[in-house]
């Protein structure tokens, strides 16, 4: 039984002081879900006081990027030793955003994805196509790029403690969302990749997340599909009723 993971991807949103009491209206609402990992990945500078608290909660938290570095002149950057220090758990690397506006390469993501499993964050690896590459057929090419890329030197024991996200970029923030055929489909496919690349074991225990404008109305039948093992929430998972809506249909 692959595990649910339904994860909260707030962007570049919410004060400190805002982040501090959503988490604390979500950890309310979603108190008695069980079979369900939530994790909400909140800006650097709420990080510590939504872990502070989320402590003794069924929520977990996680950064919405990371260096891949410990220490050193990176003006800006944040290491996994910060992120540990503070009881982050998750750390979201590669989303489209990040490799659309701030030119992070399959080579970087992938130095990203190393470094969170060598000091024990679980990386939640985004992949996905633009609209341009769906409308020419390439959907599947750069998929398996950003799989193949992402999860380069990877071993099977590190493989148990990596997230997949697809995030088609033509759905994130647009309204627009993947049928469930379209998304189960592409789920299919990241599956078989890492059959390839690993076994059917393996790929059978990884957990794979749709994002792309997820919301209480169409999640429900978005994570029954067989392939589909949770969410990357974006726009909903701002508000504590509706992520926490998300997560109990993901029930």
């Amino acid at each position: 039984m692959r595990k649910l993971i339904v994860a909260g991807n707030w962007k570049m949103n919410k004060t400190n002081t805002e982040a501090v009491k959503t988490v604390s209206e979500l950890k309310e609402l979603v108190k008695d879900v069980k079979n369900v990992e939530v994790v909400v990945g909140v800006p650097f500078t709420a990080l510590s006081d939504v872990a502070k608290e989320l402590k003794d909660s069924n929520v977990k938290v996680a950064a919405e990027n990371m260096h891949w570095e410990e220490k050193g002149a990176f003006t800006g950057e944040i290491s996994p030793l910060m992120l540990k220090d503070i009881n982050v758990e998750y750390v979201i690397l590669g989303h489209s955003e990040r490799r659309e506006y701030f030119g992070e390469t399959n080579e970087i993501v992938n130095k990203k994805v190393k470094s969170a499993l060598a000091h024990d964050l679980k990386p939640i690896l985004c992949v996905g196509e633009q609209l341009e590459d769906r409308e020419s057929g390439n959907t599947e090419k750069v998929v398996e790029d950003h799989v193949v890329g992402g999860l380069k030197d990877l071993t099977k024991e590190d493989m148990l403690n990596v997230v997949v996200a697809y995030e088609p970029v033509w759905a994130i923030g647009t309204g627009k969302t993947a049928t469930p055929a379209q998304a189960e489909e592409v789920h299919k496919f990241i599956r078989g990749l890492i059959a390839k690349l690993y076994d059917e074991e393996t790929a059978n225990e990884i957990t794979i997340q749709y994002g792309g404008s997820m919301k209480p109305a169409n999640a429900e039948e978005l994570i029954s599909q067989k392939n589909i093992d949770g969410g990357l929430v974006g726009g909903a998972s701002l508000i504590p009723e509706d992520f926490s809506k998300i997560v109990k249909s993901a029930k």
